[in-house]
């Protein structure tokens, strides 16, 4: 059984710079699709949810 993988990041992550983080993940993880967000910092989830949100519903719902 495979599960897909959302791999979300923004690219102005100063804490976890997204080339270090998200690009490996992207690699080793089986069926994960990865979206970087333009300008956004680490802690997107919080400062950007109006937009990030609906992007997790939607990859949820398939």
């Amino acid at each position: 059984m495979s599960v897909p993988t959302l791999i979300l990041q923004g690219d102005d992550d100063q804490v976890v710079p997204y080339k270090d983080a998200s690009l490996l993940q992207a690699k080793l993880v089986q069926h994960g699709t990865l979206k970087i967000y333009p300008g956004y910092p680490h802690g997107m989830l919080t400062t950007h949810a109006d937009v990030i949100n609906p992007d997790l519903l939607a990859f949820v719902k398939g």
